[in-house]
């Protein structure tokens, strides 16, 4: 009886699915291949909807170095950077201002994806739907891209004398011709 009971309690995992067997990222962002190119974790982060900063590592299998271009929409058209990524090991972007890749003047609202296609000469490309996070999480903090200055137009003083009110505006004389 007890060996019947063991086999019957035993067998109910036989059919119900295993949970080692389901591939689950655990980080944030979204993982790809591009030839010889792992794109690892790719994220992006913006904290004000139209400009971000991706956050990722390509892994090079290659010795050579790889230009890979991303392409994506921008204020409407289509856009296109080209990074450079080290042959044999890792590259990586967005972890301080100096590596930041920004992809300016998106629809970069948090919590949607964003479509960026990853290519290289001629291996054939994959489109990521990368995720759109914002700094409210504590390990972003700092990693959103920093807005570009503002240029304000500084009045420059005129050489022409401005009539005082009630008199005539004076006219352009014409210059004769030699």
């Amino acid at each position: 009886m007890a060996a019947l009971l063991g086999l019957g309690t035993a067998g109910c995992a036989f059919i119900t699915p295993q949970a080692t067997t389901k591939i689950v990222e655990a980080a944030n962002g979204v993982n790809g291949k591009v030839g010889t190119v792992d794109i690892r974790n790719a994220t992006l982060i913006s904290d004000d909807g139209e400009n971000a900063s991706l956050l990722v590592t390509f892994s090079n299998s290659a010795r050579e170095s790889r230009a890979l271009t991303l392409q994506y929409e921008a204020d409407g058209t289509k856009s296109e950077m080209t990074i450079p990524v080290a042959g044999n090991g890792n590259t990586s972007f967005g972890a301080d201002a100096e590596s930041q890749v920004v992809l300016r003047g998106i629809d970069a609202k948090a919590g949607s994806l964003f479509p960026i296609y990853f290519q290289y000469g001629d291996a054939e490309g994959k489109q990521l739907l990368v995720p759109i996070l914002t700094t409210e999480f504590e390990e972003y903090t700092g990693l959103a891209p920093t807005p570009l200055p503002t240029v304000t137009p500084t009045p420059v003083p005129s050489t022409t004398p401005m009539p005082a009110d009630g008199e005539a505006t004076p006219t352009p004389e014409a210059t004769p011709a030699p």
